[in-house]
């Protein structure tokens, strides 16, 4: 295996931020930018609660200028460019729909989807006459029966769900947040409709996930290979497969500066590393209005970089979104974001939205001890939390929780009215 090429902890973060189109600013603008956006990241994970926004339309927000959540609509349901699926649901290129087939027919064979197939057939073939017979449904144009299930109140419910996840039914649109189901053949392009192999669905997931993380350790890789093929993957299969791809060209090992064991990229990736470590932007990655350090972004609960552990690994900052906490164990708040500044993570903002009176509320504002903020940051936030406040389509900003009292003030004569398009 070739020698580790060394990165600094400075250009880690930078990679990975940068790779997933957070940094230095956003890159994006307009619906096309959230088509280039959804791609380059390659995935976003869909989330219905609305405390702020949707998880997803957060996501874009950080990375795009200027989003609209109906140009992800139109992406998604009027274009067909892009779909969404899985147990966690993501978004995903529509192209890619036939290295997901595989997926979608292996779930046939778990032994909890298996038995509920087994024991409902007319279930199943009485709703897949429905929408023969009626066309696109949701779970509400159905009757059912009561079951008591995580995944619907409704044995149609799991019906659907179940069609959906094998991969016979796909998401058609939707209705406020409520799923509306067609058969995959009325949905996905006839060019796409094909399923690959095995092997190549595997190859397939193992590059992608690799993308997706930037970095990946061998304990990673392992994982990933673990869900790419489906199967449980001895470790000594994992190391051989690992270092085929590194010979193949395909992977590349780093050594992080601070850290004893190394970390793989995509070799392509290796250009974008290099420019960093010679402390250049990629030019790709210019942005098209504010930096990060002009205007901080707010992260998502469920954002890539920081979600799952991932901002204690990356940041050493500790965050786990307390929204399913009882409130008395809560730290901070149900809604707590994580304040991008610059490359770090420098504090959080736990906020909601108050639609009758159309003001952003910020519950508390948190700084990271080491962080000392400064009149840079304080415009950076006014600017970030007025931007927010724009793609939400409030009018005003109730700030009365932000301390230091510099901070608020600067929020509060902040210039530009919410409300505008960003």
């Amino acid at each position: 295996m070739p020698a580790a090429i060394p990165i600094s902890d400075t250009v880690r973060r930078r990679f990975i931020l940068g790779k997933q189109g957070l940094w230095p600013g956003r890159r994006w603008q307009g619906r096309d930018g959230v088509d280039s956006a959804l791609r380059a990241v390659e995935a976003v994970q869909v989330d219905p609660v609305t405390v702020v926004a949707q998880s997803h339309d957060l996501v874009l927000w950080g990375r795009v200028a200027g989003y609209r959540p109906d140009d992800l609509d139109s992406l998604l349901y009027t274009d067909r460019q892009f779909f969404d699926y899985g147990g966690t649901v993501m978004i995903y290129p529509m192209a890619e729909l036939p290295f997901y087939r595989p997926l979608m027919e292996r779930r046939k064979g778990e032994e909890r989807w298996l038995a509920f197939a087994q024991a409902n057939p007319g279930l199943l073939d009485a709703v897949r006459q429905a929408i023969r017979s009626r066309g696109p449904l949701r779970n509400r144009d159905f009757a059912g029966n009561a079951v008591d299930h995580y995944r619907g109140s409704k044995d149609t419910a799991l019906a659907l769900y179940y069609l959906w996840l094998t991969g016979e039914l796909m998401t058609h649109s939707r209705q406020g947040k409520e799923r509306v189901y067609d058969f995959l053949e009325n949905v996905a392009p006839v060019h796409l409709q094909r399923t690959a192999s095995p092997e190549d669905a595997a190859a397939f997931h193992t590059r992608k996930a690799v993308s997706e993380s930037g970095l990946v350790s061998e304990r990673d890789f392992h994982n990933i290979l673990k869900g790419a093929t489906g199967r449980a993957v001895p470790k000594n299969e994992a190391a051989a497969t690992l270092s085929e791809y590194v010979a193949a060209g395909v992977l590349a090992p780093l050594k992080v500066e601070g850290e004893r064991h190394p970390v793989y990229c995509l070799a392509d990736d290796l250009p974008l590393l290099e420019q960093l470590s010679a402390a250049e932007t990629p030019p790709a990655w210019a942005p098209v209005s504010t930096t990060t350090l002009d205007e901080v972004v707010f992260l998502a609960p469920l954002e890539r970089v920081s979600a799952r552990g991932r901002a204690a690994r990356l940041f050493g900052f500790d965050y786990i979104w307390e929204i399913y906490k009882p409130a008395a164990k809560r730290q901070y708040g149900p809604y707590t974001m994580p304040i991008l500044y610059g490359d770090r993570l420098v504090g959080r903002l736990d906020a909601r939205v108050d639609r009758p009176a159309r003001q952003l509320v910020v519950n508390g504002l948190w700084l990271e001890e080491w962080f000392e903020g400064g009149a840079a940051f304080a415009q950076a936030l006014a600017r970030g939390l007025h931007n927010l406040a724009s793609f939400l389509q409030v009018s005003a900003i109730d700030a009365e929780a932000v301390a230091p009292a510099a901070l608020r003030r600067e929020i509060n004569r902040f210039p530009g009215p919410a409300g505008s398009r960003g």
